[in-house]
């Protein structure tokens, strides 16, 4: 359980993103709250300085293919770190789990494959209540929090990279 608001952290400590530009991969099961998601992260990398035109939002069907939908947008579209964005909700069966497992790997092995960030915003809760209050609910909005962590990895890149 979330012990702390997703969307509460110290703006100062972000680095500026005016320059670097943004891969966001959004389920399309769940679009309530994967909507949600993908509204936070565009807003909170807009309120550190990202354009528009650098920010690329794409669409799949279920989470299962964000792994896939963000390795795409690394052969084929140039962005510094690519945000995926999706809700797995726990049901009667272990499909949850299945799904959860495949796409947490997946996220692994993009990051190493590409050397670039590939930021991990898949909700994996219990019921529908808990992703709502993590979807700009109660407790924030996990998309800002992806936002924030795909800012301050390609300034670390950047950094060591000079």
């Amino acid at each position: 359980m979330a012990t702390r608001n997703l969307s509460d952290y110290d703006l100062t400590s972000v680095p500026s993103a005016a320059g670097m530009s943004f891969g966001i991969v959004v389920a399309e099961w769940n679009y309530e709250i994967t909507g949600a998601l993908a509204r936070g992260a565009v807003d909170t990398l807009k309120l550190h300085g990202a354009k528009e035109e650098n920010i690329i939002l794409k669409h799949v069907p279920g989470s299962f293919e964000l792994t896939l939908g963000a390795q795409y947008l690394a052969e084929f579209v140039n962005v510094d770190a690519i945000i995926i964005l999706g809700c797995v909700i726990q049901g009667e069966t272990r499909h949850f789990d299945f799904i959860c497992n495949g796409v947490t790997q997946g996220v692994t092995n993009l990051n190493m494959k590409y050397n670039k960030p590939f930021i991990f915003g898949l909700l994996t809760t219990n019921n529908q209540q808990q992703a709502i209050d993590r979807a700009g609910g109660r407790l924030g909005n996990k998309g800002d929090e992806a936002a924030v962590t795909a800012i301050k990895m390609i300034a670390l890149k950047n950094d060591l990279s000079k």
